[in-house]
């Protein structure tokens, strides 16, 4: 642990290089280069580096300038593999780096923290989902008001969203096509806890230190002793992550409400937990949830890591029901209704197979909005709309209540 005079020389620093970042900021002309940081590059940092040397390869005109991670072995791959600079603290590379945008792939705990200090030091964000633990809806809501002051991009990495056919839904359904919407149901089913017991353990004796900042890890989370499991595994715990709600489950339910556009929810039911895979985790392996929404809207989202065997993502509304197929969208009117059968192509022919597709446009997009000025398609605003859901659906399933939500106030409350 550091004294209190190291810890303070240390916030003066980075304080100081933070302002030295906010001073910088480009105007981008069609011809320039943006210049990217990368928080994090332990797996899904480096598979976000490796799609953007790939549009590199392809013309993008990006570079990757600086990477930071807190555990020094993954730092020093990124150094080699992507030829860039790098850092132990995100702060001193704002300060010394002169980016134009950042990517954030760390733990939940830390995304808010870390999107923060890039656009308070100037900085559009890419940034990983979720985009707030489940534990902080308060620290969600200042980011989300500070933004509206600052106006800087943020794309949050919902890749599936990146598709344009959620836009030509959404307009499809504002026209009318389907009559009132008045029930809509996604989902997210795997076989497997691959993506939590999975996660690649480095080392099995590492320890805390020099090369390993277990402090800054836990970021805002209960203090806990050091464990291997804890710092590379870290979505098998509660304490940094949620299970299929948080992990996955913002992939499919930020389509399906830009279709939508209804707004905060007025209350949550949930239920779930660990039904099969007990060993070592206390996340949920299964969680279901229902949002009712103001305009007498309800959204049922199920899942589990048990079983893939999916349900279509649709809404019934009065007159037709709008399915999602692997082409793009469907349209089938009810019996005895006016409206027209309708198809809308997707510009991606996936079912979340085509993740490698998915993520390259979503991170163009993201390129072309930095340069651009306009919202990129997982806008931070569509992020708020999204996790509000889900997190008022986490503490539903926690405490076992059913969970409003005060619109005005943007305050949850339990019954």
């Amino acid at each position: 642990m550091a004294s209190d005079s190291s810890s303070r020389r240390g916030f003066l620093k980075s304080s100081a290089a933070l302002g030295a970042a906010a001073s910088y900021r480009r105007v981008l002309g069609a011809n320039d280069r943006l210049r990217l940081g990368f928080v994090g590059v332990g797996n899904r940092g480096t598979g976000i580096a490796n799609t953007v040397t790939k549009l590199i390869e392809a013309g993008a005109n990006v570079e990757i300038a600086a990477v930071c991670d807190i555990y020094q072995p993954r730092l020093e791959r990124a150094e080699t593999r992507f030829k860039a600079k790098g850092f132990a603290r995100s702060a001193e590379m704002l300060g010394a780096s002169r980016l134009d945008a950042v990517i954030i792939a760390t733990p939940d705990r830390h995304h808010v923290a870390n999107t923060l200090e890039a656009i308070r030091a100037g900085l559009d964000v890419y940034v990983e989902k979720p985009i707030c633990h489940w534990a902080q809806f308060d620290a969600l809501k200042r980011l989300v008001h500070e933004n509206r002051k600052l106006g800087r991009i943020v794309q949050v990495g919902t890749q599936f969203v990146a598709d344009s056919v959620w836009e030509k839904a959404a307009a499809a359904i504002a026209e009318g096509a389907i009559g009132k919407p008045v029930h809509a149901q996604t989902c997210y089913f795997r076989r497997g806890d691959q993506g939590e017991r999975g996660m690649k353990i480095d080392d099995p004796n590492a320890k805390p230190g020099l090369g390993l900042d277990w402090e800054t890890f836990q970021a805002d989370a209960p203090r806990r002793p050091f464990e291997v499991s804890r710092f590379f595994q870290w979505r098998l715990y509660m304490d940094y992550s949620g299970g299929p709600l948080t992990d996955t489950y913002p992939h499919t339910l930020t389509p399906l409400l830009k279709m939508l556009n209804p707004g905060f929810p007025k209350k949550v039911v949930a239920l779930g937990g660990r039904y099969y895979y007990n060993h070592g985790r206390d996340v949920p392996d299964t969680f279901d949830l229902l949002i009712q929404y103001p305009q007498n809207l309800t959204v049922a989202f199920l899942g589990t890591f048990v079983n893939a065997t999916r349900i279509d993502t649709l809404v019934r509304g009065s007159e037709a029901t709008l399915t999602r197929k692997p082409e793009g969208v469907v349209i089938e009117p009810a019996k005895g209704s006016d409206k027209a059968a309708r198809q809308i192509p997707a510009d991606i022919e996936s079912f979340g197979e085509g993740h490698a597709q998915q993520l390259a446009a979503h991170l163009k997009d993201f390129f072309e909005c930095v340069r651009s000025r306009k919202q990129p398609r997982g806008n931070l605003e569509l992020a708020y709309i999204v996790q509000v859901p889900i997190l008022m659906a986490m503490q539903a399933h926690l405490k076992d209540k059913v969970v409003y939500f005060d619109a005005v106030r943007e305050e949850m409350r339990m019954a």
